[in-house]
């Protein structure tokens, strides 16, 4: 055995064990984007003095190991706060892949007393929805579910600490198994199917939850169109009679609904987690540092007003566009030299504009290919909606301007922030009939959609 020496704790690996495993099993936050492949090098930590990849580095010695700093990510729900406790309260958790948003209900005034945000503690798992999946296949539910019921009950505790509430819970399908302590394994495996879709109920403290009496999940749609695409369905509610709405929902992965009274075209869309800044040479989180606004002149702005350190989702949109916009970037793609430099230390490669590419034509496509399966054009859509952990920062110039975003629909885009919490805020308030929602909401399977396919390739270039 030997000894891993971090900060005031002393910790035992067998040999050749892996660092990040060490880590991770004792509750030390060591982010993995890439799921421990090696390639992302976000999970860098100083062993002895020298940087090394936690996830790649076996011990073989006494150890010891300084951590970098941990960051809170900045996460906009939209929410407005009326500070005002009454009597009768509950609270309301959108668990997301990347964030989890926690507030405290008024059920007597129907409103949002307060709200929480915290980084959801399995990114230490992989930045998105696969890698926590192959992990569960691996490693089983413990870990996963445990982090996670560990960060809910420290936020109960904080937002309110004096009885138990009942927690109206929304999440994709992969996290809400995770949360239940249920095997996801299914939803990476064809025929991907989840464990349940419909709506759950169970006791808070059988699952571990300190400050809960009771909890109800939303339903989801399928396995890869979950509560959390439901609750903004519920948000946002049916549009006119013979006319649509179209749900964009922006995060580690892309969903979309194409809602009418009629019925509502569901799918999802592999968009890669580059939106949260993951598989990005020099992305990172939306924490302080992280570039998050980039204009033509070349001037950043940076979360916290603090010196560059990375470029998160929608700092990379708005440099892709002004690099387009000015001929740095030709409409492939391409680039003259390996990489643009953004700011000292920071800087842009080709790879990482090719990330871009694909998920900003994953999304585009996927809206255009629900169309024409129902035959519409923009003149149809009434309001696009644009919901996800980042949209309150995003440029919608930016994002009409590489496509990934409809042109046509920009001045009926309405920006939601957080649709599933608030969704699920405004269920737990009127505990309203989800049955228009669900009733004849249809998945689509855009692997099996030649629009899609033909449609993904035209929509890769930047016009």
């Amino acid at each position: 055995m030997h000894k891993i020496i971090v900060g005031n704790g002393t910790y035992y690996a067998a040999d050749g064990e892996r660092l990040s495993d060490i880590l991770i099993r004792n509750g030390m936050s060591v982010e993995h984007p890439c799921g421990g492949r090696g390639v992302c090098k976000k999970c860098t930590v100083i062993v002895n003095g020298k940087e090394e990849l936690s996830c790649r580095y076996e011990v073989r010695s006494d150890i010891t190991v300084a951590l970098p700093e941990k960051a809170e990510m900045e996460s906009e729900t939209g929410a407005k706060e009326s500070g005002k406790q009454t009597e009768n309260l509950c609270f309301a958790l959108d668990i997301g892949t990347t964030t989890l948003a926690l507030a405290l209900v008024s059920l007597d005034e129907k409103n949002i007393v307060k709200v929480i945000t915290k980084t959801n503690p399995q990114r230490r798992f992989g930045a998105d929805v696969i890698s926590r999946i192959d992990h569960c296949m691996k490693n089983g539910t413990d870990e996963l579910t445990g982090c996670l019921i560990d960060e809910i009950n420290s936020m109960t505790a904080k937002l309110y600490p004096d009885s138990r509430l009942d927690m109206y819970v929304s999440a994709n399908s992969t996290m809400l198994h995770t949360f239940f302590g249920i095997d996801c394994s299914s939803i990476g495996v064809a025929p991907y199917n989840a464990a349940f879709l419909g709506e759950k109920r169970e006791n808070g403290q059988t699952l571990g939850l300190k400050n809960v009496s009771e909890v109800y999940s939303l339903p989801s749609v399928h396995s890869f169109v979950g509560a959390d695409i439901v609750a903004g369905m519920n948000l946002v509610g049916l549009p006119k009679e013979n006319k649509y709405s179209l749900l964009v929902d922006l995060g580690t992965n892309a969903e979309i609904v194409l809602l009418s009274r009629e019925r509502a075209l569901c799918t999802s869309a592999a968009a890669g987690p580059c939106f949260e800044g993951a598989n990005i040479t020099c992305g990172m989180s939306a924490t302080p540092g992280a570039i998050c606004a980039f204009s033509g002149k070349r001037e950043v702005t940076t979360i916290g007003n603090e010196i560059p350190k990375g470029i998160c989702g929608t700092g990379l949109i708005d440099i892709v566009a002004a690099f387009v916009a000015d001929g740095t970037i030709d409409e492939t793609g391409a680039i003259e030299d390996d990489e643009i430099k953004i700011a000292d230390g920071v800087v842009l490669t080709g790879q990482d504009i090719r990330q871009l590419q694909l998920a900003k034509s994953a999304v585009y496509s996927a809206i255009l290919s629900l169309m024409k399966l129902e035959n519409i054009d923009f003149e149809s859509i009434e309001t696009l909606y644009i919901s996800g952990g980042f949209s309150a920062k995003l440029d919608l110039d930016s994002a009409v301007y590489i496509g990934l975003l409809p042109s046509e629909l920009k001045e009926k885009s309405k920006v939601l922030n957080n649709s599933s919490l608030l969704g699920t805020v405004k269920f737990a308030c009127e505990k309203n009939d989800l049955t228009p929602y669900l009733a004849n909401a249809t998945y689509i399977d855009l692997s099996a959609d030649k629009n899609f396919t033909d449609l993904f390739v035209e929509n890769m270039l930047f016009e």
